[in-house]
């Protein structure tokens, strides 16, 4: 008897992760490689949310908590989307998990029966098709061209959708094109689905706060007709430069939420009491640290997409938000390189630049191409690691 499950045959090893070995080899073979393969702010924790971990630690905050995570955290969680959002929720209505992506594959796992199909627009998070497929559902991928800015619209939503659609995932700004959608764009989405009751939407909002020159808008207060079927997903990660503290967090259908809990109870009981009591200083503290990572992200974002669109053959749209850039290599597919070699795809543009370049390599998919490894040019944070400009590929890279 073989003993891992069939259903892994439904999954790929995580790209990023794949890319992110991929570049210590080369740092192993005495290469000098920024590695942008993972969606992490270089800056480190700022100190205050270190300071309140550490006070945890030494206040003996280190117990279990309850599965939903602690109140005052839940309690600062609900007070925050009421503030920046007005969305108002009981604090049973609030999950803390082990980061944005448990929380999301729980909700998957909680509400997915076999065959149920998720609409996901594409370029997306590489993980979002996988974890679908692992709940035991069918992802339904949506190509959004760069004629729409990358986004999905009411169009292609209609045409996507079945008897069989449980969710929409909508993800903004967006991970890998860093397109965000407007209050316009999500009220024009929420009329296709208003009809459609059998649809529900999660929003992950991991990237809310790393915005650029625009309204940070989000379906559940957008339409407040979806509020009950939607369910608002974020967490620290990205805005407090907290990755590696694991917390992310969901507000929902206290239904829906009840079940999440019942997952989570059942596989990692909770995430750390110290970094739950860390996340509580995150999200209830002054957070001036956010208009500092904004800033430097703005300025790496415009020398970058800058030197991208001064490359022959590549051309690369200015994103909206987070930290990432999505450049177009179509424009060297067919051409040769210096040895002779053709290019023939998207992949092939990349295994090149990995391989003529001491310090950069790429990752690509469906003839768009994003760098995990960048030039020395790029401005550094004082902790001299990679500037954050490059995360993971689009769905179903090859």
């Amino acid at each position: 008897m073989y003993l891992v499950s069939e259903r892994l045959k439904l999954v790929r090893p995580s790209q990023t992760k794949v890319m992110t070995a991929r570049a210590a080899e080369l740092r192993d073979q005495g290469a000098d490689v920024i590695t942008l393969s993972q969606g992490e702010p270089d800056f480190d924790t700022p100190s205050a949310i270190c300071e309140a971990g550490i006070r945890a630690i030494r206040d003996g905050q280190t117990r279990y908590t309850a599965v939903a995570g602690i109140k005052p955290l839940r309690a600062a969680i609900g007070e925050m989307l009421r503030r920046d959002r007005g969305l108002d929720y009981g604090i049973d209505q609030i999950s803390v998990g082990c980061g944005a992506k448990q929380v999301v594959f729980n909700a998957l796992f909680a509400s997915l029966d076999p065959g149920d199909e998720v609409v996901i627009p594409t370029p997306c998070w590489v993980s979002y098709p996988d974890m679908v497929a692992l709940a035991g559902g069918k992802p339904v991928l949506v190509a959004c061209s760069e004629l729409d800015g990358f986004k999905l619209r009411p169009q292609a939503l209609e045409k996507a959708i079945t008897p069989r659609t449980k969710w929409l995932m909508l993800n903004s700004p967006c991970n890998p094109t860093g397109a965000a959608y407007s209050r316009g764009d999500l009220l024009a989405l929420a009329a296709v689905l208003h009809e459609r009751t059998h649809v529900h939407v999660l929003s992950d909002d991991i990237y809310e706060k790393l915005t650029y020159h625009a309204d940070f808008a989000t379906m559940a207060a957008v339409a407040p007709d979806l509020f009950e079927r939607t369910l608002t997903v974020n967490g620290v990660s990205k805005a407090d430069a907290m990755t590696g503290w694991r917390v992310g967090y969901s507000a929902g259908p206290l239904a829906l939420i009840k079940a999440m809990n019942l997952i989570q109870g059942q596989t990692s009981s909770h995430t750390s009491s110290i970094s739950q009591h860390a996340a509580l200083e995150a999200l209830s503290g002054r957070r001036d640290h956010i208009k500092e990572f904004v800033r430097a992200f703005l300025e790496r974002r415009d020398l970058v997409v800058a030197k991208l669109n001064q490359a022959k053959g590549l051309a690369c749209r200015v994103p909206d938000g987070a930290f990432y850039v999505f450049p177009s290599c179509a424009g060297v597919i067919g051409k040769r390189t210096p040895d002779g070699k053709m290019i023939e795809t998207d992949s092939d543009f990349a295994v090149i630049c990995s391989t003529l370049s001491p310090w950069l390599s790429c990752l690509a998919a469906a003839s768009w191409l994003r760098p995990i490894s960048a030039s020395p040019m790029l401005p550094r944070s004082r902790t001299s690691r990679a500037p954050a400009t490059g995360s993971s590929p689009p769905a179903r890279a090859s």
